[in-house]
């Protein structure tokens, strides 16, 4: 029952370095904690925000758990809240549909 962030090492727009931001209990706990965060909801994708690098810090002071960004999807899972993104085409009769959605960190 934590928030999770991974390290802010992912390219992304303005030149900075991005990380994800996860619940491993529930997307509302998630939400509660990005707008306390003061991140907007069009930050959200699936099943996590992408959060720039200025707010890694803070995210750490209001309570989340820094964690490698293989623990991160590898607790996103076990909590059943993964939604995996799933291109055009794919096959899905053999995916799990409380891991089916269409993003991955």
């Amino acid at each position: 029952m934590s928030v999770l962030i991974d390290p802010p090492s992912w390219p992304g727009p303005r030149g900075l370095l991005w990380s994800h931001l996860v619940s491993d209990s529930s997307v509302g706990e998630l939400h509660a904690f990005a707008e306390l965060l003061g991140v907007p909801r069009r930050a959200f994708d699936r099943d996590h925000y992408d959060v720039p690098e200025t707010v890694y810090e803070r995210a750490l002071a209001l309570g989340a758990e820094a964690v490698s960004s293989r623990e991160l999807v590898t607790r996103l899972i076990a909590a059943g809240l993964r939604r995996r993104r799933i291109r055009p085409g794919t096959d899905t009769s053999r995916i799990d549909p409380g891991t089916a959605g269409t993003a991955s960190p």
